[in-house]
């Protein structure tokens, strides 16, 4: 008995213990990072220079194109375009000289995924921005669009994407036709799912040993570890199935592969870059944009991934000091989170450290 009773107030003690710890750590952790920014929320295009600034006569129309599915299949689970995937994008287009059409299979309103954690100032510009809401809110079935009108069409990312793009044979033709015609095609996240059932007029599945990037298995199964049962198929099966040389980067960050004329993300992360390799593609300089603190944050964790911390703290240095660049350390805590749910221990700790460090010198006078 007095055994039992030992063994079990040491439990007590240890579960005692092990809380405090956890909370401290926890404080800790909040003091890292710093007060969210609720200024952006009321962010106009009016006031973004990159948006008004130097923006070059009509060049020509690019379709941007989103799901209509708003449930995940069987699962209940909700659903839709990504706002982020369509905003920059858009915005990086109308800042090139391009006007921008919306579609979608259905037409209409589409269902739109905001996630509020993910938000930046274009973003918030979109949502405040009543040409962009009103395409949004009225855009243009499938079937009523005119290919001829477009230099490019960009398929937005979107869980939905993986319901209502594959087997769609408007898609499917619009996409032939372009890859044929030698125009260009943007695809980011899920929106590669427009690409697995086309093919070529010689017989050949169009994704058929081209350079690939989307949203990997792995992104997919962190999230949603019954994804095999949600989805139709997993993204990253279906294209290398269809013989896609699938270009695989670090989980949730930047990564875009450039295969001629067709040019593809892996996550929202990739977006600002895809945008304007298209414009390039299509055969202008991007105009000069400052570069986002998100941006330079994902730009950090790359170099950690690839080699290592010291590497990472010297490009954070480098940005911070030389550069006079914003670093966003709440993306950063971000892929701390990620690491530990991957049991990811030393990444944990490791991307922690970056943040402590990008900290450390921001306050710095």
């Amino acid at each position: 008995m007095k055994k039992t009773y030992r063994i079990l107030k040491w439990v007590l003690i240890s579960l005692s213990s092990l809380i405090v710890l956890l909370v401290v750590f926890g404080f800790w952790f909040k003091s890292l990072l710093p007060e969210m920014n609720t200024n952006l929320e009321t962010s106009q295009a009016q006031d973004l220079a990159y948006l008004n600034e130097n923006v070059p006569p009509l060049r020509g129309k690019i379709l941007a194109v989103v799901t209509s599915t708003d449930v995940m299949g069987d699962s209940g689970k909700s659903t839709g375009y990504e706002l982020t995937e369509l905003a920059r994008a858009y915005y990086v287009f109308k800042a090139n000289g391009f006007e921008v059409d919306i579609a979608s299979p259905l037409g209409g309103k589409p269902p739109v995924v905001i996630d509020d954690e993910d938000m930046g100032a274009f973003d918030y510009a979109f949502l405040n921005d009543s040409i962009a809401q009103f395409k949004t809110s009225n855009t243009l079935p499938l079937k009523s669009i005119d290919p001829e009108n477009y230099e490019a069409v960009y398929f937005v990312g979107g869980k939905g994407a993986m319901f209502d793009f594959p087997n769609n044979k408007i898609i499917q033709t619009l996409v032939r036709d372009y890859y044929q015609e030698n125009k260009v095609i943007g695809a980011v996240c899920h929106g590669p799912a427009a690409l697995v059932n086309v093919t070529l007029d010689n017989g050949r599945p169009l994704i058929e040993n081209k350079k690939v990037s989307g949203f990997t298995n792995k992104e997919e199964l962190l999230l949603i570890s019954d994804a095999k049962t949600v989805f139709p198929f997993l993204l990253q099966d279906e294209l290398t199935a269809k013989g896609a040389r699938f270009d695989e980067g670090a989980m949730y960050l930047e990564k875009v592969s450039h295969d001629k004329n067709l040019i593809t993300g892996q996550n929202p992360w990739s977006v600002w870059p895809l945008a304007e390799a298209m414009v390039q593609q299509l055969g202008y300089t991007p105009k000069f944009r400052e570069v986002t603190a998100e941006e330079n944050a994902v730009k950090i964790l790359n170099t950690y991934e690839a080699q290592g911390s010291a590497k990472a703290k010297e490009q954070i240095k480098d940005l911070l000091k030389e550069n006079k660049q914003a670093v966003d350390r709440i993306l950063i805590a971000k892929h701390s989170i990620i690491a530990g749910m991957k049991g990811d221990v030393g990444g944990f700790f490791g991307i922690i450290g970056l943040v402590s460090y990008t900290k450390e010198l921001s306050e710095e006078e």
